[in-house]
């Protein structure tokens, strides 16, 4: 991932999801350090990569708990950057702020409860993936997290551009 030269990156115009729109403004080193510490977490995670249901590995309740995890790891690192990241809806605490209450949350507050009450009907004999599979709702979860993740990605590549770094899916 190449650097951007920050002399020449003043003003940048993002599209965001979840209803957020386009956004311009000229983000300060705080809030381009605090992008860069929101992408990274972000892209390290499941919850930008798709799901493959034909193998072992992406477990619904492993992305459902990566995406719960954002909850914390964002209140650090706004915390951590402080007031000056702001929390106007044209700067990254707002931005991240929104990202979690009318993306994540939602989100979650569905499937999570949903999920665990079916959880706690496997039987000790059955393996989590295969409980999984049986469950009625694995389709429509697995739909709905693709459009997150989606989402999610494009949320992403804003806090690249952000951030001043050069990063494609």
């Amino acid at each position: 991932m190449p650097k951007q030269d920050s002399t020449k990156l003043t003003k940048v115009s993002v599209n965001l999801p979840f209803g957020i729109g386009g956004t311009e403004w000229e983000p300060d080193d705080t809030e381009r350090k605090a992008a860069w510490s929101l992408f990274v977490e972000l892209v390290t995670r499941v919850t930008i990569q798709p799901l493959e249901p034909e193998t072992n590995q992406g477990l619904l309740r492993e992305a459902l708990t990566s995406l719960h995890s954002l909850f914390a790891t964002t209140r650090e690192i706004l915390k951590k950057a402080g007031p000056d990241i702001g929390a106007s809806h044209r700067s990254v605490g707002g931005i991240a702020i929104t990202v979690l209450n009318k993306g994540l949350r939602p989100f979650l507050a569905k499937w999570h409860p949903l999920l665990q009450s079916w959880e706690a009907q496997r039987p000790l004999d059955l393996s989590p993936f295969e409980h999984e599979k049986n469950w009625k709702h694995q389709a429509n979860l697995r739909s709905e997290l693709e459009v997150l993740r989606r989402d999610l990605e494009e949320y992403a590549i804003a806090l690249a551009v952000i951030a001043g770094v050069d990063y494609t899916f």
